[in-house]
């Protein structure tokens, strides 16, 4: 987990790193070399913040599961707009399914 304090930057839910990085092995990269290059080196400027999922999250991001099934959000997904919405920030994606889910999460299609 990041210990830098909230500032301009990103951030993402474990859940949302984690299927980063198991894209990353999918390609056959190293995802420990990958995360330590993204964490510590390549973005130093940028404030990357890996966030926790709350036990209050999860019950978030299964109530959004009937509301967004028509859309085939994913669990990740679900865990984008969940933690935005407790954050208080845009959710980002390029899925323009997003835009039509029952979510309290702003959602800000990056193209």
């Amino acid at each position: 987990m990041s210990s830098r304090p909230f500032s301009a930057g990103a951030t993402v839910s474990v859940a949302n790193w984690a299927e980063v990085l198991s894209n990353v092995a999918v390609t056959g990269d190293d995802p420990q070399q990958v995360a330590e290059r993204l964490l510590n080196t390549e973005f130093a400027d940028i404030d990357l913040r890996i966030e926790e999922i709350t036990a209050a999250d999860c019950i978030e991001i299964a109530k959004l599961r009937p509301k967004t099934i028509a859309q085939g959000l994913s669990l990740a997904d679900r865990a984008c707009l969940t933690l935005a919405a407790r954050l208080g920030i845009p959710a980002l994606t390029t899925d323009h399914a997003w835009k039509d889910a029952e979510t309290d999460a702003e959602v800000r299609l990056i193209r």
